[in-house]
C-alpha cells in the first residue's frame, strides 16, 4: 500500500493522525510488500499487536529495509514496548539516517521516555530535511502538547 493510498483511507476514516506511513525511501517495495501491506493493515486497524511478528518476519528477511523496521518501532511501541521500539528505529535511522517517518516516531517515544530534549533534536533533525513537513508538524504538536 502507498503512502498516498494510506493517506486517502486515513482521511476517509476522520483523518487521524495516529498513523502516517512515515516512509522516507522506497524499502517496502520488497518481496515482503504483501506482508508490508498486512502490517499496515493491522496497524491503520489498531491491531498492533498483530503488525509485530509480520514485521519481524519481515525484518529478519530484510535487514536492509527501513520502512519496516520503522513501523515494527512504531507497532512495538503502540503495543507498549518501548526497549523493542527504541531498537527498531534506530535499525531505521542506521539503515537511511533521514527517514522522516523514523525520526518523527522516535521523537514521539523520546516524549514517552521523558526526554524532551531529544524529541525537540528529532526535530530540529526533521525541520531541517523536511521544513514543515507532515512528520516535523506531527513531531511539534506531540511537543506541543506535552507542554514541552
Amino acid at each position: 500500500m502507498n503512502y498516498f493510498k494510506i493517506l486517502a483511507i486515513l482521511s476517509a476514516l476522520g483523518g487521524s493522525s495516529a498513523y502516517a506511513a512515515g516512509t522516507s525511501d522506497e524499502s517496502s517495495a520488497t518481496d515482503s510488500a504483501a506482508d508490508y501491506q498486512t502490517a499496515e493493515a493491522a496497524i491503520l486497524a489498531g491491531n498492533f499487536a498483530e503488525a509485530v511478528p509480520i514485521l519481524a518476519a519481515i525484518t529478519s528477511a530484510e535487514p536492509e529495509n527501513a520502512d519496516a523496521w520503522n513501523l515494527l518501532g512504531f507497532a512495538s511501541r503502540k503495543s507498549g514496548d518501548l526497549a523493542a521500539a527504541g531498537v527498531a528505529y534506530g535499525k531505521a535511522l542506521d539503515i537511511n539516517p533521514e527517514h522522516l517517518g523514523a525520526l518523527e516516531y522516535q521523537g514521539e517515544m523520546y516524549l514517552q521516555l521523558m526526554q524532551p530534549e531529544l524529541a525537540k533534536a528529532n526535530l530540529a533533525k526533521l525541520q531541517s530535511l523536511c521544513g514543515d513537513c507532515e512528520e516535523a508538524e506531527d513531531l511539534a504538536q506531540a511537543l506541543a502538547a506535552a507542554g514541552v
